[in-house]
């Protein structure tokens, strides 16, 4: 299967935006929920939000729901991370992953991507 492949990290400012791009040529099914996780230095990887790729239902942890929004393009096959008023606590690697519907275990997982955000 073609890899999930993230994009558009980088250093930004507390109060930017940043929109984090995920790469989902090989899955991008009705049957597909594409998720963001996130791993800051020294701390375990924490799940972020995820996307149902039928209907584009989407479900976000308290600490960036009224922040970050997820998104997809159907024609594209790309998922969307769109992370507004960062703060530096929201440095971390950025990861895409994918899970079948119904299924808890995230089977596929992209490389990563960076955000740093300086105060």
């Amino acid at each position: 299967q073609v890899p999930l492949v993230e994009s558009g990290g980088g250093l930004v400012q507390a109060g930017d935006s940043l929109r984090l791009s995920c790469a989902a040529s090989g899955f991008a099914n009705s049957y597909d929920i594409m998720g963001w996780f996130r791993q800051a230095p020294g701390k375990e990887r924490d799940f972020v939000g995820e996307i149902r790729w039928s209907d584009g239902d989407t479900y976000y942890v308290n600490t960036v729901k009224d922040r970050f929004t997820i998104s997809r393009d159907n024609t594209k096959k790309m998922v969307y991370l769109q992370m507004n008023s960062l703060k530096p606590e929201d440095t971390a690697v950025y990861y895409c992953a994918r899970r079948i519907v119904g299924n808890t275990r995230w089977a596929n997982w992209g490389q990563g991507t960076q955000v740093t955000v300086s105060s």
